[in-house]
């Protein structure tokens, strides 16, 4: 996605891991944040991954009402996999990959916490955002991934209801 327009009549939107900051001056430089935004207003789901999360916390973009905090579990070397009991994706752990990984450092009273790890919350949902400090797409699992998937669906069926009104 290079244009705002890249944007119009998607269902979902995947901000990923990467970098946070060279994200954001990506966003920038490309003047993206109008049309996020107006993603984010319409009710279409947005899944931010790693520093994806960080790009949405309340910070940065401010789509979700929680504070993320940079390389928290340490740097690359501090790099890990840890098998994670994640709310509504079954009694079976998910096997999550954190590079650099962020964590949540605060929340508000409206964020839902899906997952935490060593006491930090590191999957989130607030509204049309899901956001993970983790990888979901280094593993074979596509349960995180149908989360995004069905919210995705949702959103799309009530725009739907509202269109046809």
């Amino acid at each position: 996605m290079r244009l705002s327009a890249d944007l119009e009549g998607l269902d979902g939107l995947v901000i990923p891991g990467g970098e946070s900051t060279t994200i954001g001056k990506g966003i920038a430089s490309a003047d993206l944040e109008p049309a996020i935004r107006a993603h984010h207003e319409a009710g279409r789901p947005i899944l931010g991954t790693c520093a994806g999360m960080i790009v949405c916390d309340d910070e940065h973009l401010g789509l979700i009402d929680a504070t993320a905090r940079r390389n928290a579990f340490g740097r690359q070397l501090q790099s890990f996999e840890a098998d994670l009991e994640i709310e509504g994706i079954g009694d079976e752990p998910l096997r999550a990959v954190f590079i650099r990984a962020p964590w949540v450092e605060r929340c508000g009273s409206g964020v839902e916490v899906l997952s935490s790890y060593e006491g930090h919350p590191v999957a989130i949902r607030e509204g049309s955002v899901l956001a993970a400090a983790f990888h979901p797409e280094l593993t074979d699992d596509p349960r995180f991934h149908a989360i995004f998937m069905a919210m995705t669906t949702a959103a799309r069926e009530r725009a739907g209801e509202e269109t046809a009104r």
